[in-house]
């Protein structure tokens, strides 16, 4: 396979779903979002905030609030100008931060937009348009899990685990590779995803030294 090749296959586009939303293990007050490779066996955890968790939930169980919220705002005022968010990219990932961007329409022309992917994903929601992301940050953050179910995941909260994920470097760093490949099984049959996430960035961080 020659580099045109291998660029080409890592640039690829693959399309995602929401599959679950968590309570942080490691984080007060945020939040595991599992997106999932659509007819495929990946997922890809991303720690995203209360705030953005509840826009995504509310609108994931079509629930109205009183008041509208920050992404509705933004919802009514793009369709007020005519304008459609028309997909949503995760394009990169840079030390352990995903960045998206909206891409736009007004039916003439299209405009990209960089967002916060837990931002860029509550708008997703809301425009009911497709979650994107490419095969290189797949390849490299997403974790296999065996079979294809989607789970609509609630607390996934292990206090028996709490300590051991909450240590310096994820609690994982005194473990030899194999251990951390079993604990990683042992996390995806458990469907704790960020846990899994965890396990995966050491092992990443082993293969790149």
């Amino acid at each position: 396979m020659n580099d045109v090749d291998v660029m080409g296959n890592s640039m690829k586009k693959i399309k995602l779903d929401i599959v679950g939303l968590s309570y942080s293990q490691t984080q007060s007050g945020a939040y595991a979002l599992v997106l999932g490779e659509v007819n495929g066996r990946r997922r890809l955890p991303i720690i995203i905030g209360s705030f953005e968790a509840q826009a995504i939930a509310i609108e994931i169980e079509k629930m109205t609030p009183s008041r509208p919220l920050t992404h509705d705002l933004f919802k009514s005022f793009a369709l007020a100008y005519h304008i459609n968010i028309q997909e949503i990219i995760i394009y990169n990932l840079v030390d352990g931060i995903f960045y998206s961007k909206l891409i736009c329409s007004d039916g003439k022309k299209v405009i990209e937009i960089d967002a916060r992917t837990s931002d860029a994903i509550a708008m997703a929601v809301r425009f009911e348009c497709p979650i994107h992301t490419y095969e290189f940050i797949l390849s490299t953050a997403g974790i296999v899990i065996e079979g294809n179910d989607f789970v609509y995941l609630e607390n996934i909260n292990d206090p028996k685990e709490d300590n051991q994920v909450t240590t310096a470097g994820g609690g994982f760093t005194s473990l030899s590779t194999d251990e951390l490949k079993t604990k990683l099984q042992e996390a995806l049959s458990d469907e704790a995803y960020e846990k899994a996430a965890k396990i995966r960035d050491e092992l990443n961080k082993r293969k790149a030294s």
